[in-house]
């Protein structure tokens, strides 16, 4: 699920419910996951998933989805799964037919572009890789 970057008045309707009925939110950073539900004023527990404890925590999400919790993942600010940790999650959903529903925000590159006075296309892609050959394995999509 998408999280305002910046302004906390971007987040939407549907997100704020979202929020509110599920039965976890899964965020990156204690902190900010935090400070996020509590200036939502939303109490929904929150679980951590990150870079450190990402295989062994999707074990444990995993099994509270197959026994019917529902989840909802974010990440610090702007759509996770794009420069964050959570791929080995959505993969494990997905091979145990686990429905993901992306809940869409505000995106600050669309927002930003529109007003930028550039081409209407542009090229994305978040943290480039370091060298050339891990940038040989990345997806491009035209």
């Amino acid at each position: 699920m998408s999280t305002p970057i910046g302004n906390l008045q971007d987040i939407s309707k549907r997100a704020l419910s979202v929020l509110t009925e599920v039965d976890e939110v899964v965020c990156e950073e204690q902190r900010v996951g935090s400070t996020l539900m509590k200036r939502l004023g939303i109490d929904t527990p929150i679980t951590l998933l990150n870079e450190h404890n990402e295989t062994g925590q999707t074990s444990i999400l995993l099994k509270s989805l197959k026994q019917g919790k529902t989840l909802a993942l974010i990440s610090d600010a702007g759509t996770p799964l794009l420069s964050d940790p959570g791929q080995l999650l959505i993969k494990t959903c997905i091979k145990n037919n686990i429905q993901i529903v992306p809940i869409p925000g505000v995106s600050s590159i669309t927002a930003s572009m529109s007003v930028s006075g550039f081409k209407d296309q542009f090229l994305f892609y978040g943290f480039l890789p370091k060298t050339e050959k891990e940038l040989e394995k990345c997806p491009l999509v035209f």
